[in-house]
């Protein structure tokens, strides 16, 4: 029984890890778009082949994410705006538009 229950804390652990794998390769494939964008004015265009790709749907799946349409018009949103997903993850983006929605707010 105990080995039962390591080796599916095991299993699951390494579905964790791998689906973080899965997720990193999702914020590259983000980060290659935006480079598009700014270079040459194409990254959600792109951003959304790849997501429709064959390739894509097997990638966004690995990393928990549904492979819908929904989630394609996210993507290329997100490429739109331009930021990076380092600086969009980060703590101080993130108090940052926190505090431009209050400004807003309040106005």
């Amino acid at each position: 029984m105990r080995d039962l229950v390591d080796g599916s804390a095991f299993n699951f652990e390494q579905g964790q890890r791998a689906r973080k794998l899965f997720a990193a390769v999702v914020l590259a494939a983000l980060d290659d778009a935006i480079a598009d964008d700014k270079k040459y004015g194409n990254g959600p265009e792109q951003i959304a082949r790849w997501a429709r790709s064959r390739d894509g749907r097997e990638v966004l799946s690995c990393a928990g994410i549904d492979p819908n349409e929904r989630v394609v018009k996210g993507l290329m949103e997100f490429v739109s705006k331009g930021v990076r997903t380092s600086v969009a993850l980060s703590r101080e983006e993130s108090e940052r538009r926190m505090a431009a929605e209050a400004e807003a707010e309040a106005a």
